[in-house]
């Protein structure tokens, strides 16, 4: 996984999947981590978690907060602090 890397700029936020192979997303603050199988974005609407196979960034418009992933999306999630937390130190355990 790569480090945190921070957006400057961000405006409303939108989604959009196509096909479940693309997702567009604006509004977004921070990619806190990615790899080929799961990206977890802070947005200005909360905490996102998508999951898939083959993921990667297409797009990234650090200015903006536009973030363009292709691959297979299985799953996209909004996430509460709760399971912001767990999934902190879920990661955090990995990397110790």
């Amino acid at each position: 996984m790569d480090k945190a890397q921070e957006i400057v700029n961000y405006g409303n936020h939108e989604l959009r999947i196509v096909d479940r192979r693309e997702i567009a997303l604006t509004g977004i603050k921070k990619i806190a981590s990615f790899d080929s199988e799961e990206f977890l974005l802070e947005s200005n609407m909360g905490i996102i978690l998508i999951k898939g196979s083959n993921l990667e960034i297409m797009r990234l418009d650090t200015h903006d907060g536009n973030v363009k992933i292709k691959g297979k999306i299985n799953s996209f999630n909004y996430l509460d602090n709760k399971e912001k937390i767990k999934e902190e130190s879920l990661i955090s355990k990995l990397f110790k």
